[in-house]
């Protein structure tokens, strides 16, 4: 499909601070939830490419991965232990480290992939488990059952941002690090990616899978996101409208502000579109393909 853009993302090389607004078309529409029948979902296959887009293929990533993944618990400032798990990529000298923040379903074998994935692409990734701590007897996702989402949500902006100042930081001293650290989030994540970049200055870049901004919401955006320094890239779905809806405020703030800002919108896509992506009749598998060499391409840039 044509992609329709405003080209802003070459302007970004030369005026970093200026807001980028890209829209691509990506896949075709896909019925609409109740206004008809429902799109089957299809079969996706394997692809090395991108991060997992079934519970099968994420097991079959993190079984047959070659690269050295661990479990550490990254000691916070509380005293708490934040588990965490981290994958190294194969190479000969220093890289990025980006933290991934997985969705309001808690820590789980698809987001540990994502960041086996982000190895193959030659970063150090640090996958926690935010609800370390929460659960019974000191648990985390694992131990809360049914209690995951409830968990999340109570989960307070101050307490998000220290687990993510913690992960920062660990990743920060990795010897194999370059001391550059970015954050990718899907969903509940992307919304807290995007809350990072407004909160820790120190931030060089993030990933918005389907999130909304910090104030997009309440009116208060525009004193949110002042504070922005890190280079933001959104990843949206054009079946979205409760997120979509925010994103002209969001442009407009962060242009506002002199902030870099860009957009991609997958048409077709739902929701949720690469955690599951035999969903919306191949539109959430396109719009997977589409989106993640753009994310792998801007951390290059801004994590070197």
């Amino acid at each position: 499909m044509k992609h329709v853009a405003l080209f802003l993302v070459a302007l970004a090389v030369a005026a970093p601070t200026r807001a980028q607004h890209v829209h691509d078309q990506t896949a075709p529409p896909a019925p609409q939830r109740g206004g008809g029948p429902q799109t089957p979902p299809i079969e996706v296959p394997w692809n090395d490419a991108i991060p997992a887009g079934t519970a099968e293929h994420a097991a079959k990533a993190l079984k047959d991965s070659p690269r050295h993944g661990e479990w550490v618990d990254i000691k916070m400032g509380d005293g708490t232990a934040l588990k965490s798990w981290v994958v190294y990529p194969e190479r000969p000298t220093k890289t990025g480290v980006v933290v991934v923040i997985h969705d309001i379903r808690g820590m789980a074998d698809i987001t540990r992939a994502v960041g086996d994935q982000l190895a193959q692409d030659g970063f150090i990734a640090i996958v926690p488990d935010f609800l370390s701590g929460k659960g019974p007897d000191g648990g985390g996702t694992a131990s809360l059952g049914t209690g995951v989402g409830q968990a999340i949500q109570a989960l307070a902006p101050s307490d998000v941002k220290a687990r993510l100042d913690a992960a920062m930081e660990y990743g920060k001293k990795l010897p194999a690090s370059n001391a550059k650290t970015g954050v990718v989030g899907f969903c509940w994540g992307g919304a807290r990616s995007f809350g990072y970049a407004a909160a820790q200055p120190n931030l060089n870049a993030a990933v918005v899978y389907y999130g909304d901004a910090p104030g997009a919401s309440d009116g208060t955006i525009d004193t949110q996101l002042a504070n922005v320094k890190a280079p933001v890239l959104g990843l949206y779905a054009g079946n979205d409208a409760r997120i979509n809806n925010t994103l002209p405020a969001t442009d407009a703030a962060m242009k506002k502000g002199g902030k870099s800002y860009e957009i991609h919108t997958f048409e077709g896509a739902g929701h949720g579109f690469m955690g599951n992506q035999a969903g919306a009749g191949g539109a959430n598998l396109k719009a997977a393909q589409e989106s993640w060499p753009l994310a792998v391409q801007f951390f290059a840039k801004h994590l070197k």
